[in-house]
């Protein structure tokens, strides 16, 4: 059964060991526990009470950012991250948001493919954002009403 529930500080080693093991660009612990401090929302999927993904979200008046989102590496493909991103939309229109956007690595064509799925438009591209092991790479610029 999926569940969805708030991160708390106890969560924090297990989101990045989470992420770590989805993304070779992953989150440290210390960027999650200053997230946290800062106050940004935390999503967390659960399926029969196991960490299956979390997103995390910053606020400001009536938009959203999506500033990370995982899925636990032995669930990718089973649909859950377009599931996590279902229920975090949901969650943020009650609260009055009107449009979510994130920024994703270009070279990330599978995030694209499902953001492109769940309803995301590609809106700009910020050049040589992210950093790689030979350089530079384009942020891809997307985001959705809600």
């Amino acid at each position: 059964m999926i569940t969805f529930r708030p991160a708390t500080a106890a969560d924090l080693p297990a989101l990045a060991a989470l992420e770590a093991a989805a993304t070779a660009h992953a989150w440290s612990e210390r960027q999650y526990h200053d997230s946290l401090a800062a106050g940004h929302a935390f999503l967390l999927l659960e399926i029969d009470g196991e960490l299956g993904g979390h997103a995390v979200t910053m606020t400001v008046l009536d938009e959203a950012e999506l500033l990370t989102i995982a899925i636990a590496a032995e669930r990718q493909g089973q649909g859950l991250g377009r599931v996590l991103l279902g229920e975090l939309r949901e969650r943020l229109r009650r609260q009055g948001c009107t449009r979510l956007f994130l920024e994703v690595r270009e070279s990330n064509r599978p995030a694209r493919a499902l953001y492109a799925r769940s309803g995301f438009a590609e809106t700009g591209l910020r050049k040589h954002y992210y950093p790689t092991a030979t350089g530079r790479e384009h942020a891809v610029l997307m985001e959705i009403g809600l």
